[in-house]
C-alpha cells in the first residue's frame, strides 16, 4: 500500500517535471515568434511607406 503511494506520487513528480519544462519552453518558443512578429510588422511598415513614397499618387490596393 504505501509503496503504491510512492510510486504514483513519484510519478506525479514527474509528470509534473516535464509538464514544466515542456512550458518553459513552448513560452520561450512564443517570445521568440512575438518577437518576430514585431520585427516583420515595422518592416512591413517601412515598406509600405517606403512604396509611399515612390509612389504617392498610385491608389492602395482593397488589401491594405
Amino acid at each position: 500500500m504505501m509503496e503504491d503511494i510512492i510510486q504514483r506520487l513519484t510519478a506525479l513528480e514527474m509528470r509534473f517535471s516535464f509538464q514544466e519544462e515542456t512550458l518553459e519552453e513552448l513560452n520561450q518558443v512564443v517570445t521568440r515568434c512575438n518577437l518576430q512578429i514585431q520585427q516583420l510588422s515595422r518592416e512591413n511598415s517601412s515598406l509600405r511607406e517606403m512604396m509611399r513614397s515612390l509612389a504617392p499618387d498610385m491608389p492602395e490596393s482593397p488589401d491594405e
